[in-house]
């Protein structure tokens, strides 16, 4: 599918309103406030705001070239969040042909083959051959000083920077009855619930949020904004069953597996960072972090959608 239809209009319609509204309120909040004096939170709001703004003509134009534009997004966002995973692992030099391997042989062929829509290979091309393949390499430089953990983050990294990413435009290639054609609008419902997800448990957070979930992992996600983040994306998401392929009430059970599943997505980086000592991953996105902050939850909600979209509609 190249270009816009009239679906695809009214969705963008709707999120560039969304944009507006809140550049309004961003800027009345900023003139505002103490008379006009700068304000910490109120300055992130703004430098959030306009990063989606970014994101967002980003991703319009994606979706205006057509699939090529997709994939070529996808491995753009794959690139960049496999670095920042990597700068995590201490520099080795026994891990560097592995690295290269990575960065320029094995997640360019994952894109390959999402854009053959081979799906045969392309389901198990990393966590198969790529996952024996690393170890191998990296035993040959001789180099035994904590083998095992620089392997596994080397491998973990390609799992949840490459592979589970390209799932999100692997939803390009499923055949969909009726729905051919139309692929596109399943990985804006994906992005979209998922993305709005994070936004609305920080709001319902700040709002109402009191019992930290997991307090020594991530403070500030609170019960409160869970549920309250969670609720607001299923009711988004059956209100957008019209540009997918499911009724309202499945598109809310899909929203809510997915939502869960960014939720957890999101603790496990936060874990992460923990573990290394760092705030984020990185700097790439003004007021977001790095890329693997802005997707974090797309990583473990992505290959959960696909397959349950593969699986119970083609």
């Amino acid at each position: 599918m190249t270009g816009i239809d009239h679906d695809l209009v009214l969705l963008f319609s709707g999120i560039f309103g969304v944009l507006i509204i809140a550049s309004v309120i961003g800027g009345i909040l900023s003139f505002g406030y103490a008379g006009g004096k700068p304000n910490a939170t109120i300055n992130n709001l703004n430098v959030r705001i306009r990063s989606w703004w970014v994101m967002c003509i980003i991703c319009l134009l994606a979706v205006i070239v057509g699939p090529i534009g997709a994939i070529v997004l996808f491995t753009s966002m794959s690139f960049f969040a496999l670095r920042e995973f990597i700068t995590l692992i201490p520099a080795c030099r026994s891990n560097h042909q592995a690295l290269l391997w990575c960065f320029f042989c094995f997640m360019p062929v994952q894109y390959v083959l999402v854009g053959m829509q081979w799906y045969g290979l392309f389901s198990v091309f990393i966590p198969v051959y790529v996952f024996l393949f690393l170890p191998a390499r990296i035993a040959l430089a001789g180099d035994t000083t904590h083998f095992l953990e620089r392997t596994a983050k080397i491998q973990w990294a390609m799992l949840v920077a490459v592979f589970a990413i390209s799932h999100a435009p692997a939803l390009l290639m499923l055949e969909i009855p009726d729905y051919q054609g139309q692929n596109i609008k399943l990985l804006l419902f994906l992005m979209i619930v998922v993305q709005m997800s994070d936004v609305l448990q920080y709001v319902f957070g700040k709002l109402f949020g009191k019992r930290p979930i997991v307090p020594k992992l991530s403070p500030n996600k609170t019960v409160e904004g869970f549920i309250g983040g969670i609720l607001a994306s299923v009711l988004l998401g059956m209100s957008l069953y019209w540009v997918t392929p499911f009724s309202p009430w499945v598109a809310g059970g899909m929203s809510l597996a997915i939502t869960l599943m960014g939720f957890i997505g999101g603790l496990c980086m936060s874990a992460i960072k923990r573990d290394s000592g760092v705030k984020d991953f990185g700097e790439i996105i003004e007021g977001h972090g790095g890329m693997l902050d802005r997707i974090d939850s797309l990583c473990f909600s992505a290959p959960i959608f696909f397959h349950l979209t593969r699986y119970f509609y083609t």
